[in-house]
């Protein structure tokens, strides 16, 4: 191949280098730079030649070209060259300088391609830039910018030109005067004054270590006045930011004494451009370089502008900081390095400004003047080491900043001093308070999100600084252990400091561990030194107090509880080795919950064993009442807390309980009655459980310290001993009353049982009853609670059925008045519950409640609580929970009651009571009602004792109250229906004598009943209330069935429309059961329920009215089978019903079935018809009779009774009605019937009477009927019955139909087989479509193997392979390809006859649309690998060579099933297929891999099985294992990098295929699928890639160029961009 090709290959790609479109660009330059890669110098030779010849090139392909070259130039520098690279830099400077004008992206990739090539040929690079820049004439603005890239990227080859570039570009600095062409020089200036710096650097590397920093000086001072003195006054911001870039580098390299001598106006001159610039970072770096320069040279004159540099500096820390803007954040890095500066030069000066100004108004100085401070502790330690007392000194206004930005910048710049020693010195403490104060803060509500103002995430709030601060000052910094340590525990105690407990906490705990490790045995805490520390009793009480409420402020209860235990030798010296086993506990518990897991009152009982355990431990009463001192100290402290403040009460009882002085108990007791703050609930809770756990151990002290209260003057609303109480209103005095009444209540729940009898009348219930008559609710609510606390501890006590409650009746009395004075129908506190539940007790008590007092209870609670209106549903849980609590309180209310009268009577009264509730219109009175009558039947059967053999006389006065709300229109109801009915049969057995633990198997088939009352379906709840009531005909006493069917009757006219039908439905049952019982009775009921048709039309009613014509039909069945037909269409619903009446009798529903199926067979289906108005086309009507008999098939069929029937004439049946849907497809009413339907509507036709859908339903019905329901469940889930009444859709519809037969109801299939056969050679084509269907589809199956029906199919498919109908032949193709699947074993026997058939239809010539063809490939692809060898190689070539024509297919189901019928062809050669069938294979393998991108998925999952087929047959191991490997359906292709590999391979293997697969590929350059025709040349380009130089004459280059040129002009992107680069692949045959 010569270079010219090349050349031709690269001049292709150049000339479609304007294509439009921009990827295509991209991809000819890529094909460009992939020549490059081979022949670097003809491509570059190329690309120069096109550019010099078509000057008038547009500028944006152009620039395409440059980039190109500048890719192969930068990867292949080190090959070409010196000609080749003049060339290149020849025409890059050409280009670059081509018009004077600025074209940014053309002129700047001519610069890169001259920069590129300077980094190995930088003498001509510079020979030809400088020949552009000369002396006396402004030079290009990108040969200066081309003068500043090389400086940059090649600094040893241009410094050394530096000193004759910058004499030449002096003079032409005051020539320039475009700001663009300024901004070009200061851009070289600072490139070229970074590369000699950098080059003075590294001079031990320089070519030319002699070049000396004041070689430069000269030029560059002159260069520097021109930037500082002329450009930098500019109006355009642009120039000046270059200036000042410039002159930071540049003041490295002026003379010290010119540097000195510019200071003075340099620095006011770059500290101007803050004012004018908004972006000021390149202003900062250059300030800083300057000040760098200027402290190396030690200069003087830098201290009078100290104040200047400082004002501007600091107000530039001062800018808000956007974490959106990197360079305003790295402005402030720079700025701070100038700090730094200035610190390590004049630090006292530095100081002097900055503290100052932590006075400010402003929040941003004081924020940056603290950042800046941080920053100079970190970076100028040894300078800021004296100054350490004058800055802490400084810092005492900062601390009492409230502004949040301000403190987390006081919080930075404590933990930079703790770091640096700061703290140790006086006034640290201070700085350590003000951290711990931050840590206190109370936590963000909810994260803020950061907003354009914002400096952080939540995470950087002054509190989570702060705690994260103090954690690692006490963690990491070992010299601020002794100034921590014992400071921080001064913070514990006091209120303010309460948020920052945990992060305390965790400080102290690990400055003690610390501390254990230096002395193990020594105490931690010197209070002899350390007088303001908290002592151990407020430690114990804090820590524990706070260890409540475990979770809050990051977990202060682990915390709490940890420090503790490191505390336990100072606490008491007792406590070490028990607290090491009981706080660990604690803890674990703690780690075992989350905050919403955890059981607060678990977790408080745990804590108060825990007190109780160390109490006991420490035993010592004089340690204990001084911690209950403290305790009594701390409660103020827990105003604004209840939770923990209630907790320390209960902690002040537990610790008093322990104490063993009565005289201090007393008077601890009597302290907490007059400091209570009586107003807040909270507080009265806590005092009265505080009594209460008091009273275990001290029941006398505390019952006698009550008393003396209640005499106090506090309950006379005068003044008295008591100051405190001096002004209390009426209010506050009911507060307090309430909370002494609450006080007895929790004593009387406390206290020792065997104490407490003798004591609750006198001492307990006669304070309360003083206070009954109050009108204050919270009084109310601590009465009730506290009766019930009373009642429910005497009920507890092991003497309690002896003893006497001689007030019981006034408590009864008392508590029902409070419950009647709550609002009946509304539930808003928990006085009503309180009071049911005292009520509960009281019951239970002697003496006995009266008849009538019992009675009035029983109503009023009822009335109570019955009415409440429910909730909206997920409005407030809290109502919820209270009214279910009440709820359960009336159920033990009325369950005690009927606990004292457990007879008959007894549970008569109590749901008499119940009953007016039972039958409310309101649904949740009656579920209440319901649920309440269940509890009280099972409390009775489980407490049921029976001593004789007694009637249970109200059986079925109670069974007919309950059994209609079965049907209740609320579940919950119709679920304690069934359930009290359930109760009350096993009730009956108990009276019968049948022990409690025996189990009936009638009854309990309840249960099962009640499962599906759930749902809400009518159906399915009329036929549980069937069963229901079965069960009670089987169960009921016969004397109760009168009662039971009067009561039923009533409830006819429920207000409930589902109870009434319930109520019918077991009227009927119990008739049907056992009506021999009632005979007299029947004539009445049934002349109720004919009434109730004529006026209801309800369907219950209906039925009785059915048996009169089932009677008359068994006498004269054909007389009226032809009267009912003789109906008008459409039937109504009375006609409907008297159809289906005729059903329950197998003997006459036989002979109704027979009457009707002749009518359906015999007469003609249709007739031919023209559309009326429309059109001249043909049209069917159906013909009336047919169609009637079809929808009366249909009703007959429907009934379940009909099954037995339908039995006997199934197989006609079947085949009849298949017959009658296939021919009444898309067949309309007689005219005279479309009329009528569209007038009448649906109103009076329960289904629709289209002749399709009619005959649909009644196939459907048949099989219900015929035992058959599977296959219609199997039909409805596939759609298959919307197939079948479709003509689209009917031929799936058959096969669906049929596959579910052969599933389902396999022996049918004889006698069904043969009904159809008789139909195959019917007039009407449609009907042999129909059956040829179902026969074909019926060999999928093996039944018809098993049914030994295989040979008989066979034959008569065979025998409509001529048939006229292309559908018919299609159908006989798939039955005996069906054979496959239903019986593979019978292939081989078969096989000749079956490859025959198959061969056949592949040459079928009738069918315009080869659908014949279509199903003998497919079907092909099902035999082939089960037919015998030696059937199949006798016709396998012609198989191949016959479908190869489909592969390339317009019908994607034409290519999909010719390609997969191809890999079932290499599949059956396992691997040894003869030479003549190889050649199809190699044929096939360029249409299959370029068929991999198909726009169709089954064509291109086709070409993958193929292709692992063929690779079997390739001979080439490494290839079968790729195609396995790759091409699984399930796996995702990446079809560039697999055509790659595979083309390698190929040309590996079999290089001779080349010049065959490149022509073969050449094809499909003219594919009509875009993605097949871009494939196509990546294929062509992969083999050419990977094929040897020597098998280049089998190609021929000229025809693939020629055909890859005309590609680039396709008007498909992707196409063009394939041509691209497969032309870019053709360099290896060059």
């Amino acid at each position: 191949m010569t270079e010219s090709y090349v050349k031709k290959l690269s001049a292709i790609l150049l000339e479609a280098i304007t294509d439009k479109d921009p990827l295509v660009q991209e991809q000819v330059c890529g094909a460009l730079c992939a020549l490059g890669e081979a022949q670097p110098v003809e491509v570059l030779s190329a690309c120069e030649e096109h550019l010099w010849q078509h000057e008038k090139l547009a500028h944006p392909y152009r620039t395409m070209i440059l980039r190109a070259m500048e890719t192969v130039v930068s990867s292949h520098i080190n090959e070409l060259d010196k000609d080749v690279a003049r060339a290149v830099i020849f025409l890059a400077s050409s280009e670059m300088t081509r018009v004077k004008e600025l074209v940014y992206d053309w002129q700047q990739a001519a610069s890169n391609v001259l920069v590129a090539a300077g980094k190995q040929f930088i003498g001509k690079v510079m020979e030809e830039v400088l020949h552009k820049f000369q002396p006396g004439a402004l030079p290009h603005y990108f040969v200066v910018q081309t003068l500043a890239s090389l400086a940059a990227s090649n600094v040893f080859g241009v410094v050394p030109f530096l000193t004759s570039i910058l004499s030449t570009m002096l003079p032409m600095l005051s020539m320039a005067k475009h700001d663009t062409m300024r901004v070009a020089f200061c851009c070289a200036l600072q490139n070229f004054s970074e590369s000699t710096l950098e080059y003075l650097a590294s001079r031990d590397q320089a070519p030319d270590p002699t070049v000396r920093r004041d070689t430069f000086a000269a030029d560059i001072f002159s260069a520097y006045d021109i930037l500082f003195n002329h450009w930098l006054q500019s109006r355009e911001a642009k120039l000046r930011l270059a200036v000042v870039e410039a002159l930071g580098p540049m003041s490295h390299l002026l003379p010290s004494e010119r540097l000195e001598e510019q200071l003075p106006k340099l620095l006011p001159g770059v500290l101007a451009l803050y004012r004018k610039h908004a972006e000021t970072f390149h202003v900062s770096k250059s300030l800083g370089q300057i000040l760098e320069a200027a402290v190396s040279v030690g200069s003087r004159t830098l201290e009078a502008q100290l104040d200047a540099l400082l004002a501007a500096l600091h107000a530039q820390i001062c800018v808000p900081v956007e974490s959106s803007s990197p360079l305003v954040v790295s402005n402030q890095k720079e700025v701070l390095r100038c700090f730094t500066v200035l610190a390590c030069c004049a630090p006292d000066r530095l100081l002097a400004f900055l503290l100052p100004k932590l006075d400010a108004n402003n929040e941003r100085t004081r924020v940056g003047t603290l950042q800046v401070v941080r920053h100079v502790i970190n970076s100028a330690a040894s300078q800021m080491e004296v100054k350490k007392p004058f800055i802490l000194s400084s810092m005492r206004l900062p601390l009492l900043d409230t502004n949040s930005k301000v403190k987390r910048a006081v919080v930075q710049v404590i933990s930079a001093m703790a770091h640096h020693g700061y703290l140790e010195q006086p006034g640290g403490e201070a700085m350590v308070e003000y951290l711990v104060q931050q840590c206190a803060l109370p936590p963000e509500s909810e994260p803020q999100k950061p907003g354009p103002e914002s400096e952080g995430l939540p995470e950087d709030s002054v509190r989570a600084v702060s705690v994260r601060t103090l954690y690692l000052v006490s963690t990491t910094v070992d010299r601020m252990s002794d100034v921590l340590w014992p400071y921080l525990l001064e913070f514990l105690t006091p209120v303010r400091f309460t948020g920052a407990l945990t992060p305390l906490c965790r400080s102290l705990v690990h400055l003690a561990q610390k501390r254990q490790e230096v002395a193990t045995d020594a105490f931690l805490i010197q209070y002899d030194s350390n007088a303001a520390l908290p002592s151990p009793y407020a430690i114990t009480t804090r820590l524990l107090t706070v260890s409540s409420n475990p979770y809050l402020g990051d977990g202060r209860g682990a915390a709490s509880l940890r420090l503790l235990n490191i505390l336990h030798s100072d606490i008491h010296p007792l406590l070490g080795h028990r607290w090491a086993t009981t706080i660990p506990l604690l803890l674990e518990h703690l780690d075992e919950h989350t905050e919403e897991t955890l059981s607060q009152k678990e977790w408080e009982e745990k804590l108060l064993a825990f007190l109780r355990d160390t109490l006991a431990v420490v035993c010592d009463n004089t340690w204990i009442c001084q911690l209950s001192l403290e305790m009594c100290r701390a409660l103020p402290c827990y105003d604004g807390t209840p939770r923990e403040e209630n907790f320390l009460y209960k902690c002040i009882g537990t610790t008093l309980g322990a104490a063993s002085g009565r005289e201090v108990v007393r008077k601890h007791l009597q302290e907490l009655l007059e400091t209570a703050r009586y107003q807040e609930e909270a507080e009265r809770e806590g005092l009265a459980c505080c009594f209460g756990i008091c009273a275990v151990s001290h029941l006398d002290e505390v019952l006698a310290q009550l008393e003396d209260f209640m005499r106090s003057d506090v309950f006379r609303k005068s003044t008295g001993i008591f100051n405190i109480f001096k002004d209390r209103s009426e209010n506050e005095a009911e507060k307090v009353r309430s909370t002494v009444i609450l006080c007895y209540g929790h004593v009387a729940a406390q206290a020792p049982r065997e104490l407490l009898l003798a004591r609750v009348e006198s001492d307990i219930l006669r304070n309360m009853f003083q206070c009954f008559s109050t009108k204050d609710p919270a009084l109310k609510l601590c009465l009730v609670r506290s009766v019930c606390m009373a009642s429910q501890a005497v009920c507890s006590s092991a003497k309690a059925s002896a003893f006497h409650l001689s007030r019981k009746v006034e408590l009864v009395a008392q508590m029902m008045e409070f419950i009647r004075a709550e609002p009946p129908d509304s539930l808003r506190t928990p006085i009503r519950k309180k009071a049911l539940l005292a009520c509960t007790y009281l019951v239970s008590l002697e003496p006995a409640l009266e008849e009538q007092v019992q009675a009035d209870m029983i109503r009023g609670c009822l009335h109570s609580v019955m009415a409440v209106l429910p909730e909206p549903e997920g409005e407030d849980g809290h109502q919820e929970s209270l009214y279910l609590d009440t709820m359960h309180a009336l159920e033990g209310l009325l369950t005690s009651l009927l606990r004292r009268n457990m007879t008959p009577q007894g549970l008569q009264i109590m749901v008499e009571h119940l009953s007016p509730w039972i039958k409310s219109p309101r649904g949740h009175e009656r579920v209440r009602a319901l649920g309440l009558s269940s509890c009280l039947l099972h409390h009775f059967l489980e407490h049921l004792h029976i001593s004789a053999l007694v009637p249970f006389h109200n059986l079925g006065l109670l069974v007919g109250l309950f059994s209609p709300r079965c049907a209740d229109l609320w579940p919950a109801t119709r679920r304690e229906a069934v359930s009290c009915v359930h109760a009350l049969l096993y009730l009956q057995l108990g009276y019968e004598g049948f022990s409690r633990d025996y189990r009936d198997d009638v009854a309990e088939q309840l249960l099962t009943l009640q499962e599906s009352l759930v749902q809400p379906d009518a159906a399915t709840l009329f036929h549980a209330c069937h069963g229901v009531a079965q069960i009670i005909a089987k169960r009921l006493p016969p004397e109760q069935l009168l009662s039971l069917l009067l009561t039923l009757l009533e409830s006819l006219g429920d207000s409930d429309k589902n109870c009434s039908r319930a109520a019918t439905v077991m009227v009927n049952c119990l008739l049907r059961e056992r009506g021999s019982m009632l005979q007299e009775k029947v004539p009445e009921i049934v002349s109720v329920l004919r009434s109730k048709l004529q006026e209801t039309r309800e369907e219950h009613i209906l039925q009785a009215a059915q048996h009169s014509v089932y009677l008359l039909a068994s006498q004269h069945c054909a007389a009226v089978v032809s009267s009912l037909l003789g109906s008008p269409l459409p039937f109504d619903s009375h006609t409907c019903s008297l159809w289906r009446a005729l059903a329950p009798e197998p003997s006459l529903t036989l002979q109704v079935l027979g009457l009707l199926l002749e009518k359906v067979s015999r007469d003609v289906p249709f007739k031919e018809t023209r559309a009326f108005l429309l059109s001249s086309s043909p049209g069917r009507e159906a013909t009336p009779l047919p169609l009637a008999a079809t929808c009366a098939l249909y009703e007959v069929l429907s009934v379940l009774a009909s099954g037995p029937a339908v039995l006997e004439l199934y197989p006609q049946l079947f085949a009849a009605l298949l017959l009658r849907v296939s021919c009444t497809l898309g067949v309309l009413l007689p005219r005279s019937l479309q009329a009528k339907e569209r007038s009448v509507g649906s109103a009076l036709a329960p289904r629709s009477l289209e002749p399709c859908s009619s005959a649909v339903g009644a196939l459907q019905a048949m099989l219900l009927r015929g035992g058959s329901e599977d296959v219609v469940r199997c039909m409805e889930l596939e759609g298959g019955w919307q197939l079948l009444g479709t003509s689209a859709g009917h031929e799936e519809g058959v096969t669906r139909l049929a596959s579910a037969m052969a599933k389902f109801a396999g022996p049918r299939l004889p006698l069904v087989m043969k009904a159809l056969v008789c139909t195959q050679s019917s007039v009407y084509e449609i009907q042999r479509v129909t059956s040829t269907a179902f026969l074909a589809e019926l060999l999928t199956s093996n039944v018809v193997n098993d049914l030994m029906l295989l040979e008989s199919l066979l034959d008569n498919l065979a025998a409509r392979q001529k048939d006229t109908c292309a559908s018919v032949r299609r159908l006989v193709l798939r039955g005996l390809a069906n054979i496959a699947s239903g019986s593979p074993d019978k292939v081989r026997a078969h096989g000749p006859q079956l490859l025959t058939a198959m061969i056949s239809g592949l040459d079928d010539r009738d069918d315009p649309h080869s659908l014949v063809a279509l199903e003998a490939m497919m079907g092909l692809a099902r035999l082939l690998d089960l037919v015998e060898r030696q059937d199949l190689h006798s016709v396998l070539l012609h198989v191949a060579i016959r479908i190869r024509p489909f592969f390339d297919s317009e019908k994607m189901e034409l290519r999909s099933a010719s390609i997969r019928l191809f890999g079932h062809l290499n599949k059956a050669c396992h691997g040894g297929c003869e030479d003549v069938f190889l050649e199809q294979v190699v044929a096939g393998l360029v249409p299959l891999l370029l068929h991999l991108q198909d726009p169709q998925a089954p064509v291109t999952n086709a070409c993958r099985f193929a292709l692992r087929m063929c690779g079997l047959n390739l001979q080439h191991e490494e290839l079968a294992v790729a195609f396995q490997k790759h091409l699984q359906e399930s796996r995702g292709l990446h079809f560039g990098e697999f055509l790659n590999a595979t083309c390698k391979l190929l040309m590996h293997r079999f290089p001779e295929l080349l010049g065959r697969l490149v022509a073969t590929s050449l094809f499909y350059f003219k594919s009509s699928w875009e993605d097949v025709r871009a494939a196509a040349p990546m294929l062509t380009g992969f083999l050419l890639l990977h094929a040897e130089p020597e098998l280049q004459p089998q190609v021929d280059l000229e025809q693939i160029t020629a055909a890859l040129q005309l590609l680039l002009k396709d008007p498909a992107p992707l196409v063009r961009m394939k041509a691209a680069e497969t032309l870019g692949r053709l360099v290896k045959f060059a």
